[in-house]
């Protein structure tokens, strides 16, 4: 696992194409425009205070998956725009200790069944010091019900922007690594 900037920098020339051709299948179907906004992300999380990225390897050494989150800063916007859901002002405050976001995990077709998703969720919350973790999944897509064994709950739904597909907004308190393997 990685915090250092310069090492999650350096990184991405093996998660770019793990991202391109996971986002690529259904029910995704991502092109070279979402690569592009991925990358140009990934160009602003990677330098936020509390980044951490774990990159799965197989046995040659090649990138399998990766997984990567940063806190929630007290300005986020993380939960606005719920399309079915008004959580409590509590329930959304943040400030930058309080959550976790899990931003991407993504492991390559010939890499999944095998515990490499859950080796890379696992490595990246521990030491994890917040109370919850929080992601967004399309509820269309099998990970959606991954997450839900590994013990995360529906807050509600949300579209994160004009045209793009609605998601499922989850969240699961501490602990975080109960759940099947």
């Amino acid at each position: 696992m990685t915090t250092d900037r310069t090492e999650a920098r350096h990184a991405l020339d093996d998660l770019a194409p793990i991202y391109e051709a996971v986002f690529a299948e259904p029910p995704y179907l991502e092109g070279p425009r979402d690569v592009a906004d991925f990358l140009q992300r990934y160009q602003h999380e990677h330098a936020v205070p509390g980044f951490r990225l774990v990159v799965a390897r197989d046995d040659d050494g090649q990138a399998a998956g990766f997984a990567y989150g940063l806190p929630l800063s007290s300005t986020t916007g993380w939960w606005t725009g719920l399309l079915d859901a008004a959580p409590p002002p509590d329930f959304t405050r943040e400030d930058g200790r309080r959550t976790f976001v899990v931003m991407e995990l993504a492991v390559l077709a010939e890499h999944r069944g095998l515990g490499t998703g859950r080796a890379l969720h696992t490595a990246l919350l521990d030491g994890v010091t917040a109370e919850r973790v929080t992601l967004t999944v399309r509820p269309d897509g099998p990970a959606a019900t991954w997450y839900q064994h590994l013990g995360y709950t529906l807050v509600g739904h949300t579209r994160p922007s004009n045209g793009a597909p609605v998601y499922q907004s989850m969240v699961m308190q501490r602990p975080f690594l109960d759940g099947p393997e």
